[in-house]
């Protein structure tokens, strides 16, 4: 009888430690998940920002500042132009970002998602900074040397448009190479937790 009764308390036992394994296997997927999720978060907010930014600056900023000065219309153009093409790729990774669901879709699917979008943050990376420096010095060539209505002069007065345009360049390459860095710890995060839930599935 008392065999019985300890072979009992021995499984009640071992019920009891089972439903508190998988209590902490699930608290830790939770926890996981919401480090994941808080992660994507921060970069779908950040590609939504540069988003809303580069549509202010093809729509409201730069068609104000060609209609209030004599910048020509083919220097406009080209800048418009790269501007939307910029576009193209951020669109793309919305797209992308769009699609990743932590709770319909496997750990696996989500990682070959997460691969695609850091191919198109690579291409995006080399031919922007293509196409941007070329946008530059093609406005320049244009403005300094066939824009009449201007009046630019080759002296010191180009200086200052100069310098604020480099000034205006560096910080945009410093606060860029901030959200860069910023971008690849969040998506460091969410491959090491796709890795990690990879683990539950098993």
């Amino acid at each position: 009888m008392e065999l019985e009764a300890l072979k009992a308390s021995w499984n009640k036992l071992d019920e009891r430690l089972a439903a508190t394994e998988i209590v902490n296997l699930r608290v830790v997927k939770e926890v996981i998940q919401q480090k994941t999720k808080s992660a994507y978060e921060g970069i779908i907010g950040q590609n939504i920002y540069n988003f809303v930014v580069n549509m202010l600056i093809i729509c409201v900023v730069f068609p104000y500042v060609y209609m209030n000065t004599p910048i020509q219309a083919t220097s406009f153009a080209i800048v418009e132009g790269v501007m939307v093409i910029g576009l193209i790729p951020l669109v793309w990774k919305l797209s992308l970002l769009s699609k990743f669901d932590l709770g319909g879709k496997s750990s696996r699917e989500l990682s070959r998602l997460v691969l695609t979008y850091k191919k198109v943050c690579h291409q995006e990376k080399v031919w922007m900074i293509g196409a941007v420096c070329l946008a530059m010095i093609a406005f320049y060539i244009l403005e300094l040397g066939f824009n009449t209505e201007a009046g630019y002069e080759y002296s010191t007065r180009l200086l200052l448009p100069l310098g604020l345009s480099l000034l205006t360049f560096g910080l945009g390459l410093v606060f860029a190479k901030w959200q860069l860095r910023r971008h690849a710890q969040q998506l460091g995060e969410i491959e090491r937790g796709l890795e990690e839930l990879r683990e539950f599935e098993k």
